[in-house]
């Protein structure tokens, strides 16, 4: 098997597994298919969060992701891997020294594992007709729009899915202008927060 195939097939796998266990990308899902759009192709990027963000990269990079950027937070930091025709990578992780001490991030590892994604941002062309539908099957959404109108970049997390207790993956919206690709360290951080399900 070719690396191509080999990259669709852990990408086509590992949102399977997201899917199921995501109620949001769920009703999304569905709703897509319906039109006969699927889910896989409106996936803006995917988040793996994890203790080691080269070990947790290493699978994509093998089938030829490569590092773009370095984002760094308070108490954590992120690398993008892009890799044209799919969907950027988005891994993060706390930091190792003090700074890290107060990251939500080694709590989710060690609770759910560094294989599966903290969650999917589907890139849609109206952030608010999309939350509105959504809500309209049921979908709750943690906090407010971060990014201004017609900013170049806008999001949202819907509230995170629960296991035992603990938030385990959300879905994020993505709305983006002018051709904007990257990603804004402040609305990350705030979307980060929002996703701790307190």
């Amino acid at each position: 098997m070719d690396r191509a195939h080999e990259l669709d097939d852990l990408m086509e796998k590992m949102v399977a597994t997201y899917v199921a266990r995501n109620r949001a990308a769920g009703v999304l899902k569905a709703m897509l298919d319906e039109t006969g759009v699927g889910f896989l192709p409106v996936i803006d990027h995917v988040t793996i969060r994890t203790l080691d963000i080269d070990r947790g990269a290493e699978p994509f990079v093998k089938l030829g992701y490569a590092y773009d950027e370095t984002l760094q937070y308070d108490d954590w930091y992120a690398k993008v891997y892009r890799k044209v025709g799919y969907p950027a990578l988005f891994v993060d992780q706390a930091y190792s020294d003090a700074r890290g001490n107060t990251s939500i991030i080694p709590g989710w590892v060690n609770k759910f594992g560094d294989k599966v994604f903290h969650h999917v941002a589907v890139r849609v062309e109206d952030i608010e007709q999309a939350v509105a539908r959504l809500q309209q099957k049921g979908v709750v959404f943690a906090g407010k729009i971060v990014g201004a109108a017609g900013g170049p970049l806008r999001q949202i997390f819907s509230a995170p899915e629960t296991i035992d207790g603990q938030p385990f993956s959300v879905l994020e919206l993505a709305e983006r202008h002018r051709g904007y690709q990257g990603f804004l360290p402040p609305q990350a951080d705030s979307l980060m927060k929002s996703s701790t399900g307190r």
